[in-house]
């Protein structure tokens, strides 16, 4: 089994847990150690992987962290534990004060659904306010994969991974920072195209103006780029998505969501992802020769994207639930009861075609 198959594995048994470690002891042995486990490393050798590792702190003597991960009798990696129910915000100051009096040169914060990973790349022997790498379990993406692969035991190596580092901090950065003028393009980023393509004065009054066009065009373009990568992953055109479509996150930092000191009613999550977006052309491309593509239509929820005939919710074709873990096909049989497929990827939806145009056929 490589190495993406057995997270494959882990993300499943990581989910049907989730909801009943309630104790940090509890998500230590039911996801953390057999998290390190996968990754390669014997959980029941202290010499290798050493629980309550000693990290004395100034003259606060006796100071634990969870777990240090040993090579050559010295601790090269610190793990710093929470139950799978609370959240890391405010937890790693801790982490942060045993990092500094041990030769370690990594550490991992976690509460076995994320993990977050530091190291000292803005100051020797002082781990950064952020994480360099920071993976849900549960929605493990494709680029995180050979990162998280490089912390096996078979793979370790400290200065591939400190170099690497550096550009995923940076990588990181620029994605949020792109988020961010995606929603909210500054004056100076406006200035930047109207360079290009306007010769008046740019006032802040025409950088007004100029601010949601370039909301706009980008978005747009945006949408047009993937529209494209869609068409030629379905070997046809397949359809368009427009910009309003597309939700763009809020920000890739983490992704857990976020905490709220007041007990409010949040607002939806809501983020199409590209690869719900793909499985909407696929079911859209299969159904053409039955009605009007354009009458083929999706509404996104938190848990699943719905596909629907004429965007009437009562006439929906088929749900999907996509993570990174399962994805499952949900179609209504004649009484609207849910028949459940497990795919394997989205392109399995091919083989549910027949069943698909049943549906949608009872709506005609």
């Amino acid at each position: 089994m490589d190495f993406v198959d057995q997270l494959k594995q882990f993300a499943k048994r990581a989910e049907s847990l989730q909801g009943t470690v309630q104790t940090e002891e509890a998500t230590k042995t039911a996801l953390i150690m057999p998290f390190f486990s996968m990754l390669g490393y014997d959980v029941f050798n202290p010499q290798e992987f050493t629980p309550e590792f000693t990290a004395d702190v100034g003259i606060k003597k006796g100071e634990k962290v969870d777990y240090a991960i040993v090579k050559d009798g010295e601790p090269v990696i610190l793990i710093e534990c929470k139950a799978a129910s609370e959240k890391l915000e405010r937890h790693d100051s801790q982490l942060f004060r045993y990092f500094g009096t041990t030769t370690a040169k990594f550490a991992i914060l976690t509460n076995g659904i994320i993990y977050r990973f530091y190291t000292d790349l803005d100051n020797q022997n002082k781990m950064d306010t952020d994480p360099f790498l920071s993976i849900n379990i549960l929605d493990i993406r494709g680029n995180q994969v050979p990162e998280l692969k490089k912390f096996c035991k078979s793979e370790f190596d400290i200065d591939s991974i400190f170099s690497t580092a550096s550009e995923l901090k940076y990588v990181h950065a620029f994605k949020e920072i792109f988020t961010s003028l995606l929603e909210n393009p500054t004056d100076d980023f406006t200035r930047i195209f109207l360079q290009c393509c306007y010769s008046g004065q740019k006032t802040q009054n025409v950088l007004d103006k100029f601010r949601p066009l370039l909301k706009k065009a980008l978005n747009d373009q945006i949408s047009e780029m993937m529209n494209d990568k869609i068409k030629v992953a379905l070997g046809s055109s397949g359809g368009s998505v427009s910009v309003s479509e597309i939700k763009v996150p809020e920000s890739t930092a983490d992704t857990e969501p976020p905490e709220d000191d007041a007990p409010e009613k949040k607002a939806p999550n809501i983020v199409t992802t590209e690869e719900e977006l793909e499985a909407y052309f696929i079911v859209k491309n299969l159904l053409s020769g039955i009605v009007d593509i354009h009458d083929i239509t999706y509404k996104d929820t938190e848990s699943y994207i719905n596909i629907l005939y004429k965007a009437n919710t009562r006439k929906w074709v088929c749900r999907l639930r996509l993570t990174g873990a399962q994805k499952t096909l949900i179609i209504p049989d004649e009484n609207k009861n849910d028949m459940k497929y497990q795919l394997q990827d989205i392109y399995e939806l091919n083989q549910h075609k027949d069943a698909l145009i049943d549906v949608l056929q009872r709506y005609l």
